[in-house]
This record gives C-alpha cells, sequence and structure tokens, in this order.
C-alpha cells in the first residue's frame, strides 16, 4: 500500500444523518491519516455535533442539494492530494478508502469510480429504478463518451489537480454525472472498483421515493446530453 500519510481528504455530505454519521467516521482507517469534512447540508437533528464528536471538521452548507455540499467541501479542503467522496449513511464501505485511493496515490489513474454494480449488494439496497437508472446513464456515458461505465456511485477518488481541471458546477443530483462526463471528455485516466453496497441507515433522499427518483433521472440525463458540449 502506498503511504497515504497526510495526502487524502475526505468529503462526506451529510443531511440529517445524526444515526449514521458517527459510525461512518468510526470505520474510515485511522491509518489513512485523512482530513475528514463532514458538510451539514441543513440538517435537523444533531448530524453536525456528533460528527465533532467523532473528531471531522464540519462544514456548513444550508443550501440543500448533493453538489451544493460537495463544493462547500471541496472550497475547505487543505493541502490534500487526493480527494475522496463518501456518502453519510454508512450504506458504502467506509474501510475500503484505502483501496479506493491507492490506485492514484501510486500514479496508475486519476479517477476511481466505486461501481455498485459490480460489487456485492446488499437486498434492498439499491432498488429497480435506481439500478435502471444507473444502467441507462452508464449506457449513455460508454456510448456517447467512450467511457465504460456501470455506475454513477457516490464512493469516489480522485486526484486533486484534476478535480480543479473539471471546474465543477452542479449543485444537485447531477453531481456524479458531470464529474465522469467531463473525465471523459478530457480523457482521464479511470478507473472502475467493485465495491459492496448496504441498505442505508434511514430513508433516502432520493431513491426512498420514485418521485424523487423519477426526478433525479431527468436531470442526470439531461445533464450527461448537455455535457457533450462542454468547452474545458
Amino acid at each position: 500500500m502506498t503511504d497515504a500519510k497526510g495526502r487524502v481528504a475526505v468529503i462526506i455530505p451529510a443531511l440529517n444523518e445524526e444515526q449514521s454519521v458517527g459510525r461512518v467516521l468510526d470505520a474510515i482507517p485511522k491509518h489513512l491519516d485523512a482530513d475528514i469534512i463532514v458538510v451539514d447540508n441543513g440538517s435537523a437533528d444533531r448530524t453536525a455535533q456528533v460528527a465533532r464528536e467523532h473528531g471531522a471538521r464540519v462544514v456548513d452548507e444550508p443550501q440543500r442539494g448533493y453538489g451544493a455540499a460537495c463544493l462547500a467541501g471541496i472550497a475547505a479542503l487543505g493541502p490534500a492530494e487526493v480527494v475522496a467522496f463518501l456518502d453519510a449513511d454508512l450504506s458504502d464501505s467506509p474501510d475500503m478508502l484505502p483501496d479506493l485511493v491507492e490506485p492514484i496515490l501510486s500514479g496508475r489513474v486519476n479517477f476511481v469510480v466505486g461501481s455498485r454494480m459490480r460489487g456485492e449488494r446488499e437486498k434492498g439496497a439499491l432498488p429497480l429504478h435506481s439500478r435502471f437508472g444507473n444502467w441507462l446513464a452508464g449506457m449513455i456515458l460508454t456510448q456517447l463518451y467512450r467511457q465504460p461505465t456501470t455506475d454513477l456511485g457516490p464512493f469516489r477518488a480522485i486526484r486533486r489537480e484534476t478535480l480543479a481541471r473539471l471546474k465543477m458546477q452542479d449543485r444537485g443530483f447531477g453531481w456524479t454525472v458531470e464529474m465522469q462526463a467531463k473525465a471523459a471528455r478530457l480523457r482521464v485516466p479511470t478507473l472502475e472498483m467493485p465495491v459492496p453496497y448496504r441498505r442505508r441507515i434511514g430513508r433516502s433522499k432520493i431513491t426512498g421515493s420514485l418521485k424523487a427518483s423519477a426526478q433525479a433521472s431527468i436531470i442526470i440525463l439531461s445533464t450527461a446530453f448537455r455535457l457533450l458540449w462542454w468547452k474545458p
């Protein structure tokens, strides 16, 4: 394993995750020695307090939106070389962070996307409509961007300088596909890594509602097509 000491930052967007965020933080391997940033995205519970009690830096971003939270975390970054993104609901596997960042730290690739489609999924962790949406978006990225893609999973890591080149802007559900589409346009060396996926703690803001999933899918697909005309 490549030495990661002081080289990795982890951004964790969180909205009303007091039941899970402490467990997520405790599961991040200590030897990674990462700068851990929890972005409180307007929680009405003790999410921020619990995150601080478990050793994270907390950044407030009251404007709701997954992309808005990620952008706030990026703005708060220290000198890390690699930035990882991880959900706060314990659906991802924080113990896999060293595996996720290693291909970047060792110089093999610049971008790693954790694929839930290629990994083992707990029954019920990813509903049928979510799997279909991921398949469709993956097919678009594969066919139109020539980047083989099976998932838009939130568990991912990217080299800091590469992230800056992407000039990320989306403040909502289009964040993940924006990152992958722009990386494909720039021909960023990318790796999909199979990752396990569990049933989340609490109710999902997207997959827990068919209406929210449909809205997110429309945004994701329109973003994928729109970025075909993106000029780096």
